[in-house]
């Protein structure tokens, strides 16, 4: 009887910031690679070493050692050194699925650049939780299997068949009780520091850890995994393992591999793994310690708040702002933007992407790293967006006069925009102006007018005098000058991913005096606003009630604030058994009418809540010592306009506890939707029934990439938010949204507690609050966060701003890169070479049908002329065919993702 083949993948695990900062832990990576090398070229060890399934730790180390590069690659090119397919280890819920595609690419990339084959092993060892597009991400670069181990119990088999959102289906392999480290903590009881390592019961333990494998396993062959975390090759160990294996009387045949060759044999054997586990992976841990060790670990969706805002900036900015409008610029103004801009931009910002660096349980030095790196990103991304907004607005044809100025707003979406928005002018000082009774405050006197030369009525918001700006020039120094700045509301009409062009001239007639019609405005009392569509109403103790004038149903008590302990640290909410939790209802508000006009109104509401100011971690109580908790909220309702907006700044000066907004919707459901990565998912609202025989509990809090939705069939209510991804609807008989502000945690891993955790100082939270009608419409919602991310940009150029700018032809008052018709969402847009590539997703459980409609009617958009599928490495997938009147028609599966690319 042939034996069981055996595949010893020799590995590690390689957080590359964690419990010590990134340069701490790269001097141990140094020696580990060094050592590596050294057994592969003395042949103590066979080979080949896999590189924790991601490419960075090359690049970490040969940042080092430069001179070994070419070594390095000779090693690669063997197949001895099995790199990528990541480019760093992510957390597959705090990032956005663009990102997760990005850092795909970028690390096969670098694999290639070395001279290897990128490893196509879907490796996820240690990921808290896995989404359910991960399938058919992997599927995108041709990764049939996958590694993992949180989020699924499926202890009594290794293998099986996870079926991801549209259908992909790829094999997978579970580790075992104790994950990716089980060989390591077992065989080389790496785990007890004085256990040294002896043949017969290294022998004994080897034959044990074969033995439960083999009972594990579906397939014929086996799989040893030796990488734990940070844990360098044994060599002695591995010799003795080698020497025993390669025995006569050894029950399996062992084999020197990479994890794809072990990925061949699942494949082989897939007919006989029975197991199909379907969607996201986020079970908690179920079983006892000495059965097996997962954890899900879900408090990180909350963990360092300001970092997951900080990421999703970044990911907005370079995904709706610098790809796409430094396509249309280089299209239709044709400007240059060197393609290094964008890789050094995403290598920063991906580099924050590590599971234990974006889900904020590092160390403080861990995370203040990260700032750096997320401003490097930020900084590339502005500029690049403001150099292409900047070309295009120049481009646009026509000249402005002495008492002139062009400003050009540009529109993010894919969709066109009709409504109400908000510019703040920069009104040259030297414009005339007027004065209300008798002189107290001066006021700049200016029309604007539209891309048809009609002029637009404004509301005038405020205005701050005499700012300065800087304008940089090529052959000159910089020039300063002073602006008073006037933020005005005013109706706009936008192309989908595009601009419009207005002018604002100076009014120097009729004494200078200039005022638009400000009533009647949306104020309906000194406490209430009303439009088309919202009647909102506020309470004394600050929170609101919401009409929907469309059903009737009015949703009452929406924005209480609940504060509670949090003992935890970067991976848990951790609740105290001696909790007090305060809610604001019992407080009094502050309500200040802020702005009241035709076009929009805006309260101020600042609440006070007086909380603990920490926890008494020796008594194990909240303390007696009370510290306000200052809740600075600005409430705007436009003309028009189907939803809230929210802007609510915390003071926080308390430590130890977690703050959320509470939105009660007040129906009868057992569900709710929130989106994820490329998805949207229907979750339960009630927490399992036998949790409390789990070991780790399930928590009511659970992630979203943007929105959470609670509805019926006639009504319901959606809270859509700028980067906060942790979200729960309570099984309470209001059904209540709680949207997690912040958590301020003060316990770090190793170490007896660190400051920066506590999140002291003021944080800024966006959200919008939208009624709805019944069953959501899943990619409006999608779009509504990616806008309350994007907002809108606008570029405002002088005469000779213009005259400096402006080179060849000239484009059109108002025009657009490209517009979506269809239930679909657009993630990205941008160049690839010389052609533009889109990627766009079905958010819907039915098939649906979309239109790409390019430049709308723009001469540049006809030198697009062929579309052809292509999978996430911009390789050719099926049939293309020709643009026909500048429409792409197509059909997307339900939860497809399709990458598109225009030549």
């Amino acid at each position: 009887m042939a034996k069981r083949r055996a595949y010893y993948v020799l590995s590690t695990h390689w957080d590359r910031e964690w419990y010590n900062s990134f340069q701490d832990f790269r001097f141990r990576l140094v020696r580990l690679m060094d050592r590596i090398l050294a057994g592969l070229a003395d042949g103590r060890l066979a080979g080949p070493f896999q590189t924790d399934g991601q490419a960075i730790l090359v690049e970490d180390y040969l940042e080092i050692n430069p001179q070994r590069r070419d070594e390095i690659a000779k090693l690669a090119e063997k197949g001895m050194l099995r790199i990528g397919p990541w480019y760093v280890l992510p957390d597959e819920f705090t990032v956005s699925g663009e990102s997760l595609v990005r850092n795909l690419r970028l690390g096969c990339q670098v694999a290639s650049s070395l001279g290897g084959q990128p490893s196509r092993a879907g490796f996820a060892c240690d990921m808290f939780g896995h989404n359910s597009q991960l399938p058919q991400i992997l599927a995108g670069f041709g990764i049939e299997t996958a590694y993992l181990w949180r989020g699924t119990n499926n202890t009594e088999h290794h293998n099986f068949l996870w079926r991801g959102a549209d259908g992909t289906e790829i094999v997978c392999y579970r580790f075992g009780k104790i994950g990716y480290c089980t060989f390591a903590a077992l065989v080389r009881r790496s785990g007890d520091h004085s256990a040294k390592l002896e043949a017969d019961r290294f022998h004994k333990e080897l034959l044990e850890y074969l033995d439960t494998e083999t009972k594990a396993s579906d397939i014929e062959s086996l799989l040893l995994f030796e990488g734990g975390d940070h844990l360098e090759w044994d060599a002695p160990a591995y010799a003795m393992m080698s020497e025993i294996l390669q025995r006569g009387d050894s029950p399996c045949q062992l084999i020197h591999a990479g994890l794809d060759e072990y990925g061949a044999e699942m494949l082989a054997g897939r007919g006989s793994i029975k197991t199909i586990i379907e969607g996201e992976l986020r079970e908690p841990g179920r079983y006892p310690g000495d059965k097996d060790q997962q954890w899900l670990i879900p408090g990180v969706l909350s963990s360092r708040v300001n970092l997951k805002l900080a990421n999703r900036a970044c990911e907005t900015l370079l995904c709706l702002w610098a790809e796409p409008f430094c396509s249309l610029a280089s299209a239709a103004a044709g400007a240059e933007f060197a393609p290094g801009y964008f890789d050094v931009a995403w290598r920063w910002l991906i580099q924050n992407h590590p599971h234990d660096s974006i889900d904020g349980c590092s160390i403080d030095q861990v995370h203040k790293d990260m700032e750096y790196r997320f401003d490097q990103c930020r900084s590339i991304a502005e500029r690049l967006s403001t150099e292409a907004t900047t070309a295009l607005a120049a481009k646009v044809a026509g000249t402005i006069g002495k008492d002139e100025l062009r400003v050009v707003v540009f529109n993010p979406m894919p969709r066109p925009l009709e409504e109400k928005v908000e510019l703040t002018l920069n009104i040259p000082t030297d414009w005339p102006g007027f004065q209300e009774f008798f002189g107290f405050e001066a006021k700049p006197a200016f029309r604007v007018f539209g891309p048809d030369g009609k002029e637009i009525a404004y509301q005038r918001l405020s205005q701050a005098a005499n700012r300065m700006k800087v304008h940089p020039h090529d052959t000159k120094f910089p020039e300063g000058y002073r602006t008073n700045d006037v933020s005005v509301a005013l109706p706009l009409s936008i192309p989908a991913m595009g601009y419009v062009a207005l002018t604002v001239r100076a009014v120097r007639e009729n004494g200078s005096l200039f005022r638009h019609p400000d009533q009647p405005g949306l104020a309906t009392s000194e406490r209430s606003m009303a439009n088309e569509h919202l009647v909102v109403e506020i309470n004394a103790n600050g929170t609101l009630n919401l009409t929907d004038r469309r059903t009737g149903r009015t949703y009452q008590g929406l924005m209480a604030f609940e504060d509670c302990a949090d003992i935890g640290d970067g991976w848990y909410h951790g609740v105290a058994v001696n909790d007090q939790s305060f809610v604001s209802t019992a407080c009094g508000a502050d309500v200040s009418l802020l702005h009241d006009g035709p076009m929009q109104t805006s309260f101020r509401i600042r609440t006070t809540m007086r909380v603990p100011r920490e926890f008494c971690f020796p008594n194990m109580r909240r303390s007696e010592d009370f510290a306000e908790l200052v809740l600075d909220s600005r409430v705007t309702l436009r003309a028009g306009q189907d939803h809230l907006e929210v802007e609510t700044t915390v003071d926080n000066q308390a430590d130890d506890h977690r703050l959320r907004v509470l939105i009660p919707t007040g129906v009868e459901t057992d569900t709710y939707l929130a989106d994820s990565q490329f998805d949207v998912i229907r979750r339960p609202i009630a927490l399992r029934g036998d949790n409390h025989q789990y070991r780790e509990l399930e928590v009511e809090t659970k992630p979203q990439q943007s929105w959470t939705a609670v509805h019926d069939d006639s009504h319901g209510l959606a809270v859509v938010a700028a980067g906060l991804l942790e979200s729960a609807v309570r099984d309470l008989p209001h059904r209540p949204i709680a949207l997690t502000l912040l958590r301020a945690t003060r316990r770090t891993v190793f170490t007896e507690g660190q400051p920066a955790g506590q999140l002291r100082g003021r944080h800024m939270f966006r959200y919008w609050l939208v009624p709805l009608d019944g069953q959501p419409d899943r990619s409006r919602l999608c779009r509504m966060g990616q806008r309350i991310c994007a907002g809108l940009r606008n570029v405002q150029l002088r005469p000779r701003d213009i005259d400096e700018s402006r080179e060849g032809e000239t484009l059109p008052p108002a025009g657009g890169l490209l517009c979506l018709d269809g239930p679909a969402v657009v993630t990205s847009t941008r160049q690839v070479g010389d052609a533009l590539e889109v990627r766009l997703f079905n958010p819907a459980e039915l098939t649906a049908k979309a239109a790409l409609r390019l430049g709308q009617a723009s001469g540049w958009a006809r030198k697009y002329t062929h579309f052809q599928p292509v999978d996430m490495e911009s390789n050719p997938l099926g049939k293309g065919g020709p643009i026909i009147d500048g429409v792409v028609s197509l059909t997307l599966a339900a939860k497809k993702i399709v990458t598109l690319r225009l030549t």
